[in-house]
């Protein structure tokens, strides 16, 4: 990374705040160049709940004064209930926030140093409310950049993965849970901070709850789900993200979806913006949004519209492990996506096989133990150690598997792959997983690609219907798109399971299933080699602004194990890690602010081999904050058991005014299982 220091305008940077329609106080972080009073420049908006004083506070002022420099405003906003804005925050994506984000618009609009032209930028959350403010097309807004995001909030989201109940939708409420409950900085809005923190303690709410009580597609998904009406979005949209991310898909939907001017771009990154990615190789991001902004924003010709639509890092075969530093491939484009260049070509699978011709009908059966899925990873990586899937030989061993023959040549795919299986259940509510694995000559076995199936869902996410026990039926499981090339000498192997554990939640009981082969069929999207992608022009070397001075007062270590009790058969996977933004520190002080931070967090899943009803998930996590003589913590564990017709959530936040209680709110909940 190439720390910049010298731009080519002097930098100016406040902290204010807008005050919306209602009355309600935005917090504002704005950096932009010192003249742009008299010589007024665009601005690029981010606009997030994760805190600019403190969680982005190393990646804000890597970037915005970076776009600064070059001639913009880089704008940070907390959105109402979060960091130091006014207000509670009582869910995601709700119209108040999107309403606000327009309100925020005309304000930068009628700023004295702003042009009126903006953009808005984000990864994950703020790449969700780009898409979704672009569609409520606010003039002001002229181009979006959308990062690790998703047009559909129920089918491809941290919720829901082809209607099956995502570990991570417990994982990231319970993370939303604790930055909730995190206290305004009284440096900026003095002493009601008390009274903004209980108001937020009391009001936020328990949103995994929520979550739960809706388990099919219906209206509360709908809302902020852009996939709804495309033609909504007017303006030109860049959407990013990487294979190690869960949100590579939507990428290549908004291109086949959007009627606008669009680009696509997919690295082999974790959930990090690209000029931070990992695995590498990163690249000059910063360095790309600014050929994207000068061309929408300022009218100038960057050539950025003459290149292919869409852009990916094409991944090679590499021996499985927990952590990659750089992934091998290369850069590989298409004029435009879906590509004709692309073909389906379809194998069978057939007994123990996976063959271009279809053998005779048979059947095989499966059973999978409840902890199959152990060798998965996540189903999101933020970049850090035992995040990526390891070999899926354990794995493997407790699914159905089709191997093909040894290929003969490489071969390269690029899009989703496609099973169509015959299938029979014994239970009215179930899952497959499958996974498509590049099997090594010394029989390491690498995930590729995979998808998640509710049986239940087989003709839809809205109105799902239980299964009749031991009657056939043909469904369709579409795997995550991934952009690959198998190496000849090696085999590819399809498995499949009735069990995914912690990624999916469980069935409501052990599932038999019977796979018949020689019908079921698995389909590759095969890439032909294309000349050009050895002309194209290689991206920057990754450039940013200097990070903010930090202070490590604690260590933290970090810790992610599997262990299995053989005299109860319950197999427990913990990760614990200390530091959350600030290079693994446990507490970390931030300079120029003397702002000292603290976090810590401990995701316990436990399920015993064959009973799925003893599926336990518990997530603990410790955040702390102060300065001198304020000194804040939260505490907050949450919960989550099952029986076969029901959700058992309990949660609990315990919240420290210099070492006193504050507030202690405990929940208790029950929720309906709806055939999930």
């Amino acid at each position: 990374m190439r720390i910049v220091t010298e731009f080519p305008r002097e930098v100016f940077e406040e902290e204010t705040w807008l005050t919306l329609s209602d009355g309600c106080k935005l917090a504002v972080r704005i950096w932009r160049p010192k003249d742009a009073d008299t010589n007024p420049v665009p601005a690029i908006l981010e606009y997030l709940p994760y805190r600019k004083r403190d969680l982005t506070a190393t990646r804000d002022v890597q970037m915005h004064p970076y776009w600064a420099g070059h001639g913009y405003a880089g704008v940070r906003v907390d959105i109402r209930g979060s960091g130091e804005s006014d207000g509670v925050l009582p869910d995601e994506y709700l119209q108040q926030e999107l309403d606000d984000g327009v309100e925020v618009l005309q304000w930068l609009e009628n700023q004295p140093w702003c042009t009126g032209d903006c953009a808005m930028i984000g990864i994950s959350w703020g790449g969700f409310n780009g898409l979704q403010i672009a569609a409520m097309q606010p003039p002001q807004l002229k181009c979006i950049i959308t990062l690790c995001s998703t047009d559909d909030r129920y089918a491809d989201d941290v919720h829901h993965m082809g209607g099956c109940l995502l570990g991570d939708n417990l994982s990231w409420a319970s993370t939303m849970f604790d930055h909730n409950a995190c206290p305004p900085d009284p440096a900026l809005v003095g002493d009601k901070w008390r009274e903004m923190w209980m108001q937020r303690l009391e009001g936020s709410g328990l949103w995994l709850q929520k979550w739960l009580e809706h388990q099919r597609r219906d209206d509360y998904w709908k809302h902020g789900s852009v996939c709804e009406d495309f033609s909504a979005i007017k303006i030109p949209v860049y959407a990013v993200s990487g294979w190690a991310d869960g949100y590579c898909n939507a990428v290549f939907r908004l291109l086949d979806g959007l009627d606008v001017p669009r680009k696509g771009l997919v690295g082999p990154w974790a959930h990090k913006y690209p000029h931070l990615g990992v695995p590498g190789p990163a690249i000059g991001f910063l360095q790309e949004t600014l050929r994207w902004f000068d061309q929408w924003l300022k009218g100038q010709d960057t050539g950025i519209m003459d290149e292919p639509q869409v852009r990916v890092w094409l991944e090679d075969w590499v021996a499985p492990a927990p952590l990659y530093e750089e992934r091998p491939g290369r850069w590989v484009a298409e004029e435009r996506w879906p590509s004709p260049r692309i073909q389906a070509r379809r194998w069978y699978l057939n007994v123990l096989a996976l063959g271009e011709r279809a053998d005779p009908e048979d059947r095989m059966r499966i059973a999978s133990p409840q902890s199959t899925g152990l060798a998965a990873g996540d189903w999101y990586a933020f970049g850090g150690e035992g995040e990526s899937p390891i070999d899926q030989r354990s794995d493997d061993g407790r699914s159905l598997v089709f191997d093909s023959d040894p290929l003969p040549e490489t071969l390269e795919i690029l899009g989703a792959p496609v099973a169509e299986l015959e299938l029979a259940v014994d239970r009215p509510v179930a899952f497959v997983a499958v996974r498509l694995n590049d099997v090594a000559p010394d029989g390491a076995s690498a995930r590729v690609s995979y998808g998640l199936l509710n049986l239940c869902h087989r003709d839809g996410h809205a109105e799902p219907q239980p299964l009749e026990p031991g009657r056939r039926y043909r469904v369709r499981v579409r795997l995550n798109d991934i952009a690959y090339g198998f190496r000849a000498g090696h085999t590819i192997r399809l498995s499949v399971s009735t069990s995914y554990w912690p990624v999916a939640w469980p069935a409501p009981e052990p599932v038999r299933l019977t796979l018949y082969t020689g019908v079921s069929t698995l389909d590759l999207p095969v890439r032909l080699p294309r000349a050009e992608d050895a002309e194209l022009a290689p991206f920057a070397e990754p450039e940013a602004a200097r990070k903010p001075d930090l202070t490590e007062v604690a260590a933290g270590p970090f810790k992610r194990t599997v262990t299995r009790d053989l005299t109860s058969d319950v197999s427990v996977y913990e990760v614990s890690s200390d530091g959350g933004e600030f290079d693994g520190a446990a507490v970390t002080r931030i300079e120029d602010i003397d702002l000292t931070v603290g976090y810590t967090i401990t995701k316990t899943f436990a399920i015993h081999e064959y009973d799925p009803a003893t599926a336990h998930a518990r997530i603990e996590q410790k955040s702390q904050h102060g300065r001198g003589d304020w000194s804040t913590a939260v505490e907050v564990t949450t919960d989550l058991t099952c029986d076969r017709d029901t959700f058992f959530l309990k949660a609990r936040i315990r919240a420290l005014d210099d070492g006193r209680e504050f507030l202690v709110r405990e929940w208790d909940e029950t929720i309906p299982r709806k055939l999930v």
